[in-house]
């Protein structure tokens, strides 16, 4: 695409563990029912609250929606026939047919449509008071490929956490997480627009990280599940180096999203149970899930406060982290990074 950096890019029991987790998509860059039963799960629980009731899910799929509809409309203003492009789609689509594919192999609108409906602006966001950039991007996408997979990859992620934890606590992890991954974008990125929700899709990868972390006690094989969840996490991060692919949204969107879920995912330590008339037990949840909840609480607030006082007073990321920059591109002889 032409000037745009795009980002393409409660306790549930299982009777056996799964393989893993289908992991959230790249973020790209471009400078042009309740059930019966509780669903398979990645890990064994230890305790025996095989029975409890599961939360409904319906905020993953409002989520789907909501970005489905929001893609449906910004096709519909980007109105490819407007501009004599060579449309795909254009005598069936019409209004919402797509951009040419050399401009847009996503499958998609244009980059000045998605910059001018909330996308990712640096300049914007810095010097022209839309600080509203920060999320309403996480609910754009460049394309009908960026918008299926990072969809597929909520829905695979997103409804098993809210089945186990309920709609609100996964709600804050996703939105908060979102904003965290804009933020460091903001920091680093300096030109072009960037749009998707890979970024609050690998906060929630993160916020599973740090839930098996917190709840280590009520997992059976635990280093399993350890292994599993950071092989997803690295594969992920590792394709950000690619070009195109905004890996500092990635980065940002999991590093909040794993200290959210030291905050929001704790449960009760294996063992526990209410005892009726003041009976005596042990806590409910032991000195280190406090201990890292207290942690993770300060650390969120802290990153938050310096990072967006760092955005607003037009801080350039590189200039603090000469290396940074690696983080997101690597050059090599079959492409090029854009500074």
């Amino acid at each position: 695409m032409s000037n745009a950096d795009v980002e393409g890019g409660g306790q549930a029991r299982a009777a056996a563990p799964t393989t893993g987790i289908k992991p959230p998509p790249g973020r790209y860059n471009s400078s042009n029912v309740e059930g019966q039963h509780a669903p398979a799960s990645p890990f064994y629980y230890d305790h025996p609250a095989q029975h409890e009731r599961q939360h409904h899910t319906w905020l993953v799929p409002l989520v789907v929606l909501a970005n489905v509809a929001m893609f449906i409309v910004v096709m519909y203003y980007n109105d490819c026939p407007r501009n004599g492009a060579d449309c795909i789609g254009r005598s069936v689509l019409r209004h919402f047919s797509f951009q040419p594919l050399k401009e847009n192999p996503l499958v998609g609108p244009s980059a000045a449509t998605l910059e001018k409906y909330g996308g990712l602006d640096r300049y914007k966001v810095v010097h022209g008071d839309q600080a509203w950039r920060l999320e309403t991007s996480t609910w754009l996408h460049a394309g009908l490929i960026h918008l299926g997979a990072n969809m597929i990859s909520l829905i695979f992620v997103g409804v098993r956490l809210e089945q186990q934890f309920g709609f609100w606590k996964v709600g804050l992890v996703y939105l908060i997480s979102g904003l965290g991954g804009s933020v460091l974008s903001v920091l680093f990125i300096r030109n072009g627009v960037s749009v998707g929700a890979s970024g609050a899709l690998f906060g929630l990868l993160g916020a599973m990280l740090s839930e098996l972390i917190t709840n280590w006690t009520i997992y059976s094989n635990r280093i399993a599940a350890m292994a599993n969840l950071l092989i997803i996490a690295a594969i992920n991060l590792a394709i950000g180096i690619l070009p195109h692919v905004d890996n500092f949204a990635h980065i940002g969107g999991f590093v909040t999203g794993f200290l959210l879920g030291f905050v929001l995912l704790i449960q009760p330590r294996f063992g526990w149970s209410a005892q009726p008339f003041g009976g005596k037990t042990k806590s409910k949840y032991s000195a280190c899930q406090i201990v890292l909840l207290v942690l993770a609480i300060i650390l969120t607030i802290a990153a938050f406060a310096v990072g967006l006082l760092m955005v607003f007073r037009g801080v350039n990321g590189n200039d603090h982290c000469s290396w940074c920059h690696y983080l997101s591109c690597v050059p090599t002889s079959s492409w090029k990074c854009d500074t």
